[in-house]
């Protein structure tokens, strides 16, 4: 490894020397977290326009929604990393609004999000089902972009690995609240510069929302219900999600159970949704089997 690198993939032979995490312009100062955020935005909306288009609905009805869904979705990861962190934010309320020191919560998005169209199609007298199973197109490409600036911020990763993805960091970069006993117990040093080595996290589950884009991009013409891809959405993410989660540092805990809460929502939203898919399935092999008779 080359002196003072800060991050490589060991085992891919990637290495990047000097990992910057903002650009200035004109005399600002712009984390890459926030621009990658903003492109993930544009492309998820781009995404569910498109769709919408395609199934013959006005596509700035959409865009209108995304208004009201961005600025929601943002206040909601908040407020859920908060609850599920309030230690760290009990002591010192003014903190809350500092977003600048991290501390979103995708869930808490997608709740607000989910919240916020079941509002909005009500006003707008559409059918929430049917603009959920666009929007999720969207949600599900905005996060495959949005991960990456978990990549910029050196956080979202999970245990010590030597695996094929294997990532090496450079210690001074991450925050020493993410740094486990584990990573502790394989601290590497080269060159005298400490590194920690993990499972990135980040990747895989960019990774598997992209495999799971494709799926719903592919099935999207076979859908049998209004709905469906929606629930197929929650039913690909919890299923990923659940995995992933376990093998992070960062996990916010379920108050005092010891569970990870993402976890725990995760198992529940592929429950749920494994059982109206089924339902609804049911639902129609029955009513078609009644015409046919």
């Amino acid at each position: 490894m080359i002196n003072g690198t800060d991050i490589s993939f060991v085992n891919l032979g990637i290495t990047i020397e000097h990992l910057r995490s903002s650009v200035t312009v004109f005399g600002f100062r712009i984390a890459f977290y926030a621009i990658i955020i903003v492109i993930g935005m544009m492309a998820g909306i781009w995404i569910a326009q498109k769709d919408a288009k395609r199934r013959g609905q006005d596509p700035e009805l959409y865009f209108d929604f995304a208004l009201y869904a961005i600025v929601c979705s943002i206040i909601g990861a908040r407020i859920y990393y908060v609850i599920f962190a309030w230690d760290n934010y009990k002591d010192d309320l003014w903190q809350i609004f500092n977003t600048r020191a991290g501390g979103l919560a995708i869930y808490g998005g997608v709740i607000a999000a989910v919240i916020t169209l079941a509002v909005f199609s009500k006003i707008k007298k559409v059918s929430f089902f049917s603009m959920a199973d666009s929007g999720v197109l969207g949600l599900v490409a905005g996060q495959i972009i949005g991960r990456w600036g978990n990549f910029f911020n050196c956080e979202a990763f999970g245990g010590y690995t030597n695996g094929i993805f294997a990532m090496r960091i450079r210690r001074a970069l991450v925050s020493e609240s993410m740094i486990s006993q584990d990573l502790v117990d394989h601290l590497i040093v080269d060159n005298g510069v400490e590194y920690i080595q993990v499972h990135p996290t980040f990747l895989y589950e960019s990774l598997w929302n992209l495999g799971l884009l494709a799926f719903m991009l592919w099935y999207r013409k076979h859908k049998k219900f209004e709905g469906e891809m929606m629930w197929i959405y929650l039913l690909g993410y919890g299923l990923g999600r659940f995995w992933i989660e376990g093998l992070r540092t960062d996990q916010l805990i379920l108050f005092s159970t010891g569970i990870p809460v993402s976890q725990a929502l995760s198992i529940v939203m592929v429950i749920v949704s494994a059982v109206v898919i089924c339902f609804k399935r049911s639902q129609l092999s029955h009513h078609q089997a009644i015409k046919k008779n």
